[in-house]
């Protein structure tokens, strides 16, 4: 289709669905992290231990319901949720979240269906023009120069910034490139002889496009190439580190003795908006572009190579290579801060934040003003992280705001097996970590989370806080390290399942429902719920939950990534792995949060073969919502790919837009 033209489908492709696609995704994306054995040398409790204990509790009420009563606990907010009574409605006055749309089947055709009432149409491809100057896009003639003034590869987050206070038809979208997979870039690839020309076209692909966009009054969106505030960034834009990790042994190098300035951001995936509108971005899986980690501190805990990777970037460049310069890799994983309307601004790591394979960057305030950043660290049995900041929002001084996210308390989550939980401080200096410096948590924060206690979850991805009801729901997305059989791992790890802990391995994945005390965002403390246990609810294995929802009128969802809320506060979710799980694309699913319909999940779009649906965003009037379509295709290489969406001829990563035809609210 042209660009610009809303359509609720392209082009069809038969696509039989193949288990190879997970395979490859994991090895380009994130070094094949699902995969391998991680650390555990806390010795904390597994999320997956206090999930199943409550999980089984709620069969066994319904088991014995009929001779006893549940006494306060079935009557309490808990009760309801986990033993499937009535559901829970939100004590906040909202609009009705009843959603007004059809669930859509699922397919594995090379086409994003929408349901039906909507439209959508491609704004941006990998390889359009972003800066002045950018050459016409050429699959077979493709240059560093070039991609460094163009789309970039792999989109994932996006973030929608207005031109005025309110306005919905035109803004700038910032877009994250997460990865670069040579084989579906570059015709003839060959991972065992790659160039340096290649290397410099895939460090320039990764980064951040940001581009003006507008809306058509059919409800397409189309963006402007020669806009003055278009700007590309990639993995070799000068950076600035702030926060304690900064200008500290563990920053500074031969190339950079401040420990201050860094070369580009690599692997961002998601991120988030800051009341005073700059973009965070969360530099995910980074330990895949180094090499040559042995005797590096913190090498094994985050995964780092200690040989050479299978990028093979060290060697073309030095600072890749850790035997070169051991400090390098200590100056990647953390969440960036870019101010989409200032082209000149230089973006910043903020290492108060910390050190970690960053998914998500959610903002919101706390009763007192000050501004309060959630994040999770995306490998199983990794942690959920809370930063609070020491100093407030000044909704008058835009520059002060800047400095926010320098200075404050970063904090790691436990859970407790009643519902109960409590943000623990890591604070240097003091308990656990008495003997730690300032420098050392921001550096090695999944140590200092260690030390401390806080829960291994099952792969944190996006976090977010719905404004309707005030929750902080939470992606989990999957971690197969379950084993059906009592056994322990390599590191000593109990990681099998027993009469109380039913669900392993957890193929699906859940959502977390997390309740601030007070409604404060600065709380120490919590409790926490279990809102969806994705999987078939046909299949009685997968021991599925929908907030109490009667699954007999669901469908299927598997590995929950990214989230969004709309202004019903509904919760709108992109999968990311249903098509090794289930055998079907990966899609976006909307899901009611409170009344009558609460945890009702509906399909809404589906994805293309081999592709992910990612980084979805809505406009503020509701009535638009940006998807990235990322890695179609990935993995069969550009000679005989299982997709060619969205042209018709080879694939390339994209985002589009989806709207109402005729206009109005999404979900409505």
């Amino acid at each position: 289709m042209s660009e610009g033209t809303p359509s609720r489908g392209f082009a069809p492709l038969n696509w039989v669905a193949r288990r190879a696609r997970s395979v490859y995704h994991c090895e380009i994306s994130c070094d094949d992290d699902c995969f391998k054995p991680v650390p555990n040398r806390s010795g904390n409790e597994p999320f997956a231990a206090i999930l199943n204990r409550r999980i089984s509790r709620r069969s066994l009420v319904k088991a014995t319901i009929a001779g006893a009563p549940l006494l306060a606990l079935s009557t309490s907010p808990l009760g309801s949720q986990i033993f499937g009574s009535a559901p829970l409605t939100s004590s906040v006055g909202a609009a009705s979240s009843t959603v007004g749309l059809e669930s859509i089947p699922h397919d594995n055709e090379d086409a994003i269906k929408v349901s039906e009432g909507y439209g959508l149409n491609v704004i941006i491809r990998w390889g359009d023009a972003v800066l002045p100057g950018a050459p016409a896009f050429n699959l077979n003639g493709q240059t560093a120069e070039a991609a460094g003034k163009q789309f970039g590869f792999n989109c994932d987050y996006n973030g929608f910034f207005t031109m005025l206070p309110g306005q919905s038809n035109r803004g700038l979208l910032a877009v994250n490139h997460e990865y670069t997979s040579g084989v579906d870039m570059f015709p003839d690839y060959d991972s065992d002889a790659v160039n340096e020309e290649q290397v410099a076209i895939e460090i320039a692909s990764h980064g951040m496009s940001i581009v003006e966009v507008s809306r058509a009054a059919g409800g397409s969106w189309s963006y402007d190439p020669a806009s003055r505030l278009n700007r590309r960034i990639t993995g070799d834009t000068p950076m600035t580190l702030t926060g304690p990790g900064a200008n500290s042994i563990y920053t500074i190098t031969d190339t950079d003795p401040t420990g201050t300035t860094v070369l580009g951001m690599l692997n961002n995936c998601s991120g988030g908006q800051t009341p005073w509108g700059t973009i965070l971005t969360a530099e995910e899986n980074f330990h895949q572009y180094f090499a040559n980690a042995e005797g590096v501190r913190g090498a094994d805990r985050y995964g780092v190579p200690t040989g050479a990777s299978r990028r093979h970037w060290e060697d073309f460049v030095d600072r890749f290579d850790l035997s070169t310069d051991s400090n390098e890799v200590n100056r990647f994983g953390y969440l960036v801060e870019i101010d989409p309307y200032d082209p000149s601004f230089t973006p910043r790591k903020h290492s108060a934040m910390g050190r970690f394979k960053h998914e998500a960057a959610t903002v919101t305030l706390s009763d007192d003003g000050r501004v309060v950043v959630y994040s999770g660290d995306d490998q199983r049995f990794d942690y959920i992280y809370k930063f609070v900041s020491s100093d407030r929002y000044n909704i008058f001084n835009r520059s002060a705001n800047l400095d926010l996210l320098s200075h404050g308390t970063l904090y790691v989550g436990k859970f407790n097996d009643d519902g109960s939980g409590e943000w623990l401080p890591l604070t240097a200096g003091s308990g656990p970590l008495a003997t730690w410096t300032n420098a050392g948590v921001a550096t090695f924060t999944r140590e200092a989370a260690d030390a401390v206690g806080a829960t291994p979850m099952d792969r944190p991805e996006d976090i977010e806080v719905n404004p309707v009801n005030h929750r902080v729901y939470i992606a989990l997305t999957n971690n197969t390290r379950r084993t059906a059989e009592a056994s322990v791992d390599e590191f000593g790890r109990a990681n099998g399942i027993n009469s109380a802990n039913p669900r392993g391995p957890n193929a699906h994945g859940h959502i977390l429902e997390l309740t601030e005390n007070g409604g404060d965002a600065a709380s120490r403390r919590f409790t926490w719920d279990i809102f969806i246990l994705c999987g078939d609810p046909a299949n009685a294995e997968d021991n599925t939950y929908f907030a109490g929802f009667d699954q007999s009128e669901l469908d299927s969802i598997s590995s929950p990534d990214n989230l969004a809320i709309d202004g019903n506060g509904n919760l709108w979710i992109a999968t990311d792995g249903q098509p090794s799980k289930l055998e079907q694309a990966d899609s976006v699913y909307v899901v009611p949060t409170s009344g009558p319909e609460r945890g009702r999940i509906r399909r809404f779009m589906t994805g293309v073969p081999r592709g992910e649906l990612a980084g979805h965003v809505f406009t503020p009037d509701f009535e638009t919502l940006f998807v990235s379509v990322q890695h179609p295709g990935e993995g069969d290489g550009l000679d005989e790919p299982s997709s060619t969406w969205p042209d018709g001829d080879f694939p390339r990563p994209s985002v589009i837009a989806a709207f109402k035809d005729g206009g109005g609210v999404l979900g409505t």
